[in-house]
C-alpha cells in the first residue's frame, strides 16, 4: 500500500475548506438579519377573512340600526301600511266623535249625573209599566166571560188614548209651563223643536205651544224672528204647556248641555214651573189618510 498519496488530517489544504465553508456560512446569515422576512403567498379569500376579522364587532344595537336604516319596503308592506293608517285614521274620528258628544257630561257635576241616571231610571219604569198594562188587558180579554164587551171597552179606552196623542180631543192633567223669553230674537226653530223632543223622550203625553197642538207630524221652521209650527205663526214668548209627569219632565230639560243651558247661552230666559193641573185644549182636525185602511176591514 502506497502511503505517499494520502493526506494527513491537519494537511493546510483541508484546514482552508473548513473556513471557506464557515465564511460562507457567515455571510448567508448575515444576509438573511439584512433581507425582510418572506411572506407567504395568500389565497383572496383568505385576505378578505383577515380583514373582517380586524375590523370591530358591532353590537346588538348597531346591527339592529344597520338592519332598520335605510328602510327597504316591498310592495305588500306598503299596502299594508296603507290599511293600518286608514284603520287608525277611522278609529281617531270615532273616539273625536264620542269625545264631542261626552263633553257635556264630562264636566257635569256629581248631582247632575245623578240626576241623569235618575231620569234614565224614570224612562224604563215608564217603559216597564207600559207592558206590564198591555199584559193586563191581554188577560183580561181572555179572562172576561163577556170578551166582546170587554174588547168594546178596551177599545173605547184606546180611541181616547190615541184622541190625545193625535190631539183630535182636549187632555188635563199635572205637568209643567215652560216659559222662553228670546228678547234678542235668536231662539231659532231647530232649538224649539229639541225642547219637543226631550219633553217626548222624557215621557210627555200631551204638548201645546203658543196655543198650537203639537202632535206627531209637527214641523218648525223659522219666518224671520218669528217661528211656525205648522204653518201657524207664533213670537216670543214662547210658552209650552205640557202633560206629563214633572218629576220626570222638569230634571230632563235642565240636563248639563240639555235645553236650558242651550237656550241660555243664545242669551234667552227660561222658566219652568210645575203645576198639578195642566189643560192642553187646542186641538186638531181629525186627518183622514189617503191611502192607508185598516187591514181589519
Amino acid at each position: 500500500m502506497n502511503h505517499k498519496d494520502e493526506l494527513p488530517e491537519n494537511e493546510p489544504g483541508a484546514e482552508r475548506d473548513e473556513q471557506g465553508e464557515k465564511r460562507e456560512e457567515q455571510r448567508e446569515n448575515r444576509l438573511r438579519k439584512e433581507l425582510p422576512a418572506e411572506v407567504p403567498a395568500q389565497a383572496p379569500g383568505a385576505a378578505e377573512g383577515t380583514e373582517e376579522e380586524s375590523a370591530p364587532e358591532l353590537t346588538g344595537r348597531q346591527r339592529l340600526g344597520k338592519g332598520l336604516w335605510p328602510p327597504r319596503f316591498t310592495r305588500a308592506q306598503l299596502v299594508v301600511a296603507l290599511l293600518l293608517f286608514g284603520l287608525g285614521f277611522g278609529l281617531a274620528v270615532q273616539v273625536a266623535s264620542n269625545s264631542d258628544s261626552d263633553s257635556a257630561l264630562r264636566g257635569a257635576r256629581q248631582e247632575d249625573l245623578v240626576r241623569i241616571l235618575d231620569e234614565l231610571d224614570d224612562r224604563t219604569q215608564r217603559l216597564e209599566d207600559e207592558k206590564q198594562g198591555l199584559d193586563k188587558q191581554r188577560q183580561e180579554l181572555e179572562n172576561s166571560s163577556d170578551q166582546a164587551e170587554e174588547a168594546r171597552r178596551q177599545t173605547v179606552e184606546k180611541e181616547r188614548q190615541l184622541g190625545i196623542l193625535a190631539g183630535t180631543v182636549a187632555a188635563q192633567g199635572p205637568g209643567i209651563t215652560m216659559t222662553i223669553e228670546d228678547t234678542k230674537g235668536t231662539v231659532r226653530a231647530d232649538m224649539l223643536l229639541d225642547a219637543i223632543q226631550e219633553l217626548r223622550a222624557a215621557g210627555a203625553e200631551a204638548i201645546q205651544v203658543n196655543g198650537v197642538r203639537v202632535v206627531a207630524s209637527t214641523y218648525l221652521t223659522d219666518s224671520g224672528k218669528s217661528v211656525d209650527v205648522d204653518g201657524n205663526k207664533i213670537n216670543a214668548p214662547y210658552r209650552f204647556q205640557v202633560i206629563g209627569k214633572p218629576q220626570d219632565l222638569e230634571p230632563a230639560l235642565n240636563i248639563p248641555g240639555g235645553v236650558v243651558q242651550t237656550l241660555e247661552k243664545e242669551q234667552a230666559t227660561v222658566t219652568v214651573e210645575r203645576s198639578d193641573k195642566i189643560v192642553v185644549d187646542a186641538l186638531r182636525a181629525a186627518k183622514q189618510p189617503d191611502y192607508a185602511r185598516s187591514s181589519s176591514q
